[in-house]
């Protein structure tokens, strides 16, 4: 193991103390929970990592992606034209001008959207979430209800997944709401990680591959942190296990209804993009001038030690720490893209793949907003408390898509 390598271990571990610190130091922690949680982590990583056959099945994602991607672009270049990616009617005197993100890259959540709701619908993601969530009750002692939320958090968002849970949300007890809204924020959600995949795949190869890593490993991630923050008092409820319910009359069904909660996606990323960039500005356009700090800045100061945890070295930590604090202050989109239009920021291939792990949750403001307004709505007897568990949730969830980003590191050499 290199001296980095080691850096990401001793990093891994820091973390974990980290979010016991941040927790206010309760107890009890059960260290049968501590020792599950690592070595999920690292045992899921390195399979997907390091085992041929699975090197190779996730390498085929990259292929899935890239057609995903081109069939989206031929609806649209039929709709939008030259905007969608048709031929240009003039001449491109600066490459990469002509591309304007909403018309050729975010319309694939349109797809996806409608892909997932079929997969669905054919019991194929079901069929995965359930095994994931026995993995994840044996290991680490999650009543089913929880173990299922969490492992749907891999494929879906941090409010679909309670929702497939919602009969059982009251029932909850205050750890595992915490687990389940901590995995919400610390994952993300399939038809985000194919957008992402796509635009980081110039900088990070094998980006889908490594991305759906990332998602899986922040599962037992999430939930160490979130027990070592808020641990269980007592043994957790006796709840029946969860079952997925059917969402869609047919696979017509789910293409249409799957394409309608694609649109709204659509629409609110567009809108969020906009309103946070303007609000980010405004806020630096008042900070900057009296400070010489941005919010950015402000943010990168928190992550450099964290960086340092993940294994990233010295002269290259504030780069990803500045990284960190744009996916908090704005949200990941930005970040990914920042790291896309940059070529990789700067940061060598081994610093860069840890944070492409690191940036990969839903770890910001707004997602906050959106998730904490689901779960209340879903939830309204437990309003008061969920609103409590909001920012704790938020910190929790960026200590565990930090883990990621150790994990990763101690499994790759420089």
């Amino acid at each position: 193991m290199t001296a980095l390598q080691l850096q990401s271990a001793v990093g891994l571990l820091a973390l974990c103390l980290l979010a016991w610190l941040l927790g206010g130091c309760r107890r009890p922690v059960r260290w049968r929970v501590v020792g599950a949680g690592l070595a999920l982590q690292v045992a899921l990583a390195a399979a997907l990592l390091h085992v041929p056959p699975l090197r190779a099945a996730f390498a085929l994602l990259g292929d899935g992606v890239a057609a995903l991607a081109e069939a989206t672009r031929q609806g649209t270049a039929l709709v939008f034209g030259y905007l969608g990616g048709g031929p240009l009617p003039f001449a491109e005197v600066r490459p990469g001008a002509s591309f304007i993100l909403f018309f050729q890259a975010l319309p694939l959540v349109l797809v996806v959207g409608a892909l997932s709701a079929v997969l669905y619908h054919w019991r194929v993601l079901p069929a995965v979430v359930s095994v994931l969530s026995r993995g994840l009750r044996g290991a680490l002692g999650l009543d089913g209800a929880t173990a299922f939320a969490t492992a749907a958090n891999v494929f879906v968002g941090m409010v679909e997944a309670p929702l497939l849970i919602r009969p059982w949300l009251a029932k909850l007890s205050r750890a595992g709401l915490f687990v389940v809204m901590t995995g919400g924020l610390a994952t993300i959600s399939g038809n985000m990680l194919v957008v992402y995949a796509l635009m980081i795949s110039p900088v990070v190869p094998d980006a889908a591959g490594q991305l759906l890593t990332a998602s899986l490993v922040a599962a037992p991630a999430a939930v160490l942190a979130a027990l070592l923050m808020i641990p269980e008092t007592g043994a957790p409820p006796a709840a029946e296990d969860a079952a997925p319910p059917r969402l869609y009359d047919s696979t017509m069904d789910a293409v249409v209804r799957g394409t309608g909660d694609g649109l709204t996606l659509l629409l609110g990323i567009m809108a969020m993009l906009v309103v946070f960039v303007a609000l980010v500005a405004l806020a630096n356009m008042a900070l900057e001038p009296l400070t010489g700090l941005t919010l950015q800045r402000v943010a990168a100061l928190a992550f450099w030690p964290l960086a340092l945890a993940m294994g990233v070295p010295a002269e290259q930590a504030g780069i990803v720490a500045q990284s960190l604090g744009v996916k908090v202050v704005v949200n990941e989109f930005v970040a990914y893209l920042e790291m896309a239009s940059g070529g990789g920021l700067g940061l060598d291939p081994r610093s860069r793949l840890i944070l492409a792990y690191a940036l990969c949750g839903f770890t910001n403001f707004g997602s906050l907003g959106i998730m904490l307004g689901g779960l209340v709505s879903m939830c309204p007897e437990r309003r008061e408390e969920i609103v409590r568990l909001g920012l704790p949730s938020l910190v929790s969830a960026s200590i565990a898509c930090c883990m990621t980003g150790a994990v990763v590191g101690m499994l790759t050499p420089p």
